[in-house]
C-alpha cells in the first residue's frame, strides 16, 4: 500500500474536567497533526497532479479549511463542561469549539478523523481516502487512529 502524509501544526486550549492532575485546569498545547492518505496514483499526462496520489498543497488546503483553521487558537471544550463553556461565552469574540466528548487527545483524534474523512473522501475519483491520522499533544504524547475495515 502506498500512502502520503502531510504534517500540520496548530495551537489550542482545552481541559480534562475529571482528570486527577493538572490537566483538569485550563491549558493549551502546540498540536501536530499528521494526515495519511491512500489512493491510486494519478496517471494523466499534462495534469498537474500526474504521478501523485494528491498534491501536498491540496492535502494541506483541505486540512486547514475543515479542521486546522477551525481549531487553531481556539479553546476546545466538552459540551457538558458547563462552567467553562458558559465562562468562555462571556468573552466577546472568543474562539470556542464545542465537542461532544471530553477533549483528550484520543477523543480529539477521533473527532478530527471523522471531520477529515469526509473532506478527503474520493476527492479525485481515484479511491482517495483518509487512511490514518496522528494527533500529537506534545512531542512525546499522541494518539493515532486508522480507518477500520468493517
Amino acid at each position: 500500500m502506498l500512502t502520503i502524509t502531510r504534517k500540520l501544526e496548530f495551537d489550542a486550549g482545552h481541559r480534562i474536567p475529571d482528570h486527577k492532575s493538572q490537566c483538569r485546569n485550563l491549558h493549551g498545547h502546540r498540536y501536530t497533526l499528521e494526515v495519511t492518505l491512500v489512493g491510486a496514483v494519478i496517471q494523466d499526462e499534462g495534469n498537474s497532479d500526474n504521478g501523485m496520489i494528491m498534491d501536498f498543497s491540496d492535502v494541506k488546503a483541505l486540512a486547514k479549511q475543515h479542521l486546522v483553521d477551525v481549531w487553531d487558537h481556539a479553546f476546545i471544550v466538552y459540551a457538558k463542561d458547563a462552567a467553562v463553556r458558559d465562562f468562555l461565552q462571556t468573552i466577546p469574540g472568543h474562539k470556542t469549539v464545542i465537542i461532544d466528548s471530553i477533549p483528550t487527545v484520543e477523543n480529539l483524534a477521533k473527532t478530527a478523523f471523522a471531520i477529515l474523512k469526509a473532506a478527503y473522501r474520493d476527492h479525485y475519483g481515484t479511491g482517495l481516502h483518509l487512511h490514518k491520522l496522528a494527533l500529537h499533544e506534545t512531542p512525546n504524547c499522541w494518539a493515532e487512529i486508522t480507518e477500520s475495515h468493517g
